[in-house]
């Protein structure tokens, strides 16, 4: 059974780059029957930002990553705000001190940026275990320093070489040059995450930790504090970057990188936001691109994890989005797709009634890239659009034909369309008075129905003319021919 967590910093909004962090975890923990975690990693204070934790949890709820273990909901292991687990880190410090494997550490900022300076000089690397103070070298002895809360704790390194394996990027090693004293207990009390994350994911019993491969730098420090204690690493899968949509910076806030919530209010349905950063990185070796969960689940596979970087593609996300519209319609009904509508339809909608919205959307489903599309593609269905003959005149199939041939050609759609009784006003009729109004006119297609389209919609798409006409209904629709025509009359004259 696998554990695994998912551990972020509550200092702002987490943007897309971010949840797939969260994704990938949840999918190793669920494909075994194990448990996914949500842990707060808030012990940086200085970066903590009110509410960042709010729109977390709001994140993973709307994307359906639901955590067996964690904040709000509870488990075995609490607290599971880092900033409450004081104690449980003073606990691991004290037996690193007792090992002689950390030491109080008072050197003040200004020494330690003398120390860099001077290896820079020198043009040596800089570590700090190079210009340890007495207290490092009593420590574990008879005369070691106690050490106080106020006081920075550090880890008294040991330098070795390392090799381990990491489930993404492979057999890794380093030399010993790369380890160091690195601090483990800041002076406010409070642990780095170098340290805390390592006895929190031993006492939540992690057993895969996935994070992004910006750690593994800090891969050798890790492994030491493992040793040190005494304790089993968990499996590493580091992540390669989301690239940002040019360059090959990673994606990040700085660089204008949204939020999944921005997405989500925009349009953007979860099960695309979910499968297109699932797959943003990871394939299964097929041609195909739609998952829901539970195909996730099933295909999932670490080692099909890529090591390379991946661009983030915001053009792919909408059309998977649109793919995933027509999908909820196509399999779920317009019920469904339209109970995730609310908000995004245009303000004159809220004074018809459902079912006459549903009737809409389900003509237009088919052309939306996400749900703020429908404002845009249903605002004539609500109220009559503006008469526009600039829009007549200027349309590619219309441009042959004269203001008077236009006026004749509506003026025979009127006739013909009236004919149709209230009881027979369905797009199966529409449709065939369309046709012999098309083989009587001599027209193409395209002049007569781009004309009949935009004196109904003056909009620069709209669905099938016989379906616009039905959802908007007899009277609707011959008073915006009337009017158009009129229009016309009126500029000719």
């Amino acid at each position: 059974m696998n554990i695994t967590r998912f551990a972020p910093s509550p200092t702002g909004y987490i943007h897309i780059g971010n949840v797939r962090s969260a994704i990938y975890p949840y999918l190793i923990a669920k494909q075994s029957g194990g448990k996914f975690i949500l842990r707060i990693e808030d012990t940086d204070r200085s970066r903590y930002v009110p509410g960042a934790t709010d729109l977390i949890v709001e994140t993973l709820r709307w994307l359906g990553l639901n955590w067996d273990e964690g904040i709000i909901v509870g488990g075995d292991h609490g607290p599971y705000y880092q900033s409450e687990r004081r104690d449980i880190y003073h606990a691991y410090a004290r037996k690193l001190i007792a090992a002689g494997r950390a030491y109080p550490d008072n050197t003040p900022p200004e020494k330690i940026n003398e120390y860099r300076k001077a290896d820079n000089d020198k043009k040596v690397p800089y570590l700090y275990r190079n210009h340890r103070p007495e207290a490092a070298e009593k420590a574990g002895t008879s005369e070691a320093i106690p050490w106080e809360e106020g006081t920075p704790l550090r880890f008294k390194s040991e330098p070795k070489s390392y090799k381990w394996h990491d489930e993404v990027m492979g057999d890794l090693s380093t030399g010993p040059e790369v380890c160091d004293d690195i601090i483990l207990i800041k002076a406010d009390g409070l642990p780095t995450y170098n340290f805390a994350h390592i006895v929190d994911d031993y006492e939540m019993q992690v057993t895969h930790i996935v994070r992004g491969v910006e750690y593994l730098s800090s891969m050798p420090n890790y492994l030491n504090i493992y040793e040190a204690l005494g304790i089993k690493h968990p499996k590493f899968v580091s992540l390669p970057h989301v690239l940002a949509t040019t360059g090959n910076k990673k994606l990040s806030k700085r660089d204008g990188a949204k939020s999944a919530v921005d997405y989500r209010n925009e349009g953007v349905l979860p099960e695309a936001m979910l499968n297109y950063l699932a797959c943003l990185g990871w394939n299964d070796g097929t041609e195909k691109e739609i998952y829901s969960m539970e195909e996730l689940l099933k295909a999932f596979s670490v080692d099909r994890i890529q090591s390379s970087g991946a661009r983030f593609d915001e053009v792919k996300l909408l059309w998977q989005n649109g793919q995933w519209i027509r999908k909820i319609f196509d399999e779920q009904g317009v019920d469904e797709l339209y109970s995730r509508t609310e908000g995004f339809w245009p303000e004159e909608a809220t004074n018809y009634p459902e079912e006459y919205r549903k009737k809409v959307l389900s003509i237009i489903y088919d052309r939306l890239k996400t749900l703020s599309d429908i404002k845009t593609f249903t605002d004539y269905f609500f109220k009559d659009p503006e008469i526009d003959l600039e829009m007549i005149e200027n349309n590619k199939f219309l441009k042959k034909l004269s203001e008077t041939e236009e006026s004749d050609l509506l003026g025979n759609a009127i006739e013909r369309l009236s004919a149709i009784s209230d009881k027979d006003w369905n797009a199966d009729n529409l449709q065939a008075a369309l046709n012999k109004l098309l083989e009587k006119s001599g027209k193409k297609p395209a002049e007569l129905f781009s004309l009949i389209r935009i004196a109904l919609s003056f909009a620069p798409f709209s669905p099938a003319l016989h379906l616009t006409a039905e959802v908007l209904g007899k009277n609707t629709t011959l008073a915006r021919l009337n009017a158009t025509r009129s229009a016309i009359v009126n500029d000719l004259n």
